[in-house]
């Protein structure tokens, strides 16, 4: 089971939630593993403190072009959409960062004067916190795009029954690589005019991807209540409401786990846990929520 923890911007405390749920998950007796998908600033190590077993490269292919076949036609630079490939009079020049892969520069050559060279753009480290299995993924600093990652660290994590997948803020393309085909995600929002607009885009985009959605509501006693309102208007279950507490904070900054700086916080995650387990068993996510008693 694949469960993404994701959110409409940065800060939310999405991070948090997905490090301690999975600490919790293995108190459980779960065999449970933390993927770090958000491989421009991962930084859930930072609270897992884990031991790095392995370290692999990310490698993606890029065009290069043998000027001594080439005859100058362009035909490759017209078929690129992302235009990786342009001509500067009769000299081509290659942008590798702007590169998907697609290969169809290769495929319309007509000298066959483009041939592929893999470029590392990332690595990805495996292993291990505790009980918690461990994955993440870094991005080379300098390019552009972080989806061949992602997809990467989801294919090296620890193949176990659960996966709790930190994913990227936002709604672009490496928050899609990190949350597609998962079995349910869980928004972690704020109860703010900006929590509830980047709520809004969030939705939007898990369901246009067709995943089970549901809320987490951190510094639950701040706002006001259109974020409640809102979920209630479009049926989805907020499952818990975290007050803002200056010890989540404090704790945080020290790079220490929330259930073990504050009390209270253990069980109400744990209960978190085991209603999404049962609501992922059964294939929905009923509605109600719970509020932790910390």
């Amino acid at each position: 089971m694949r469960i993404a923890i994701a959110s409409g911007k940065g800060g939310t405390g999405k991070t948090t939630l997905a490090t301690n749920l999975a600490v919790v998950a293995a108190e459980l007796g779960r065999q449970v593993a933390y993927v770090d998908c958000d491989v421009e600033e991962p930084n859930g190590h930072l609270f897992l403190h884990p031991t790095i077993a392995r370290h692999a490269p990310v490698q993606v292919v890029t065009p290069q072009v043998l000027e001594d076949v080439c005859d100058g036609c362009g035909q490759c630079a017209r078929v690129c959409l992302f235009s990786a490939l342009v001509w500067l009079g009769q000299k081509p020049l290659v942008f590798p960062e702007l590169c998907h892969g697609c290969a169809a520069c290769v495929l319309a050559c007509p000298k066959h004067a483009i041939v592929e060279r893999p470029r590392e753009v990332g690595v990805v480290e495996t292993g291990s916190s505790g009980a918690v299995g461990f994955a993440q993924g870094r991005l080379t600093i300098g390019e552009a795009k972080s989806p061949p990652v992602v997809r990467a660290v989801r294919s090296a994590a620890p193949r176990v029954d659960w996966q709790i997948i930190d994913a990227p803020p936002g709604t672009s393309c490496p928050v899609v690589a990190a949350v597609r085909h998962c079995d349910l995600v869980i928004l972690v929002t704020e109860p703010t005019p900006f929590g509830l607009h980047d709520l809004r885009l969030a939705v939007a985009t898990m369901r246009r991807l067709g995943v089970p959605i549901a809320v987490v509501i951190n510094r639950a006693d701040v706002g006001d209540d259109r974020v409640d309102r809102y979920c209630a208007e479009e049926a989805i279950p907020v499952l818990l409401r975290i007050p803002d507490d200056r010890r989540v904070a404090e704790a945080y900054s020290r790079g220490e786990l929330m259930v073990t700086a504050v009390p209270g916080m253990r069980a109400a995650l744990r209960g978190l846990w085991e209603r999404i387990e049962e609501q992922v068993a059964n294939g929905t996510v009923a509605g109600g929520s719970q509020h932790a008693n910390v």
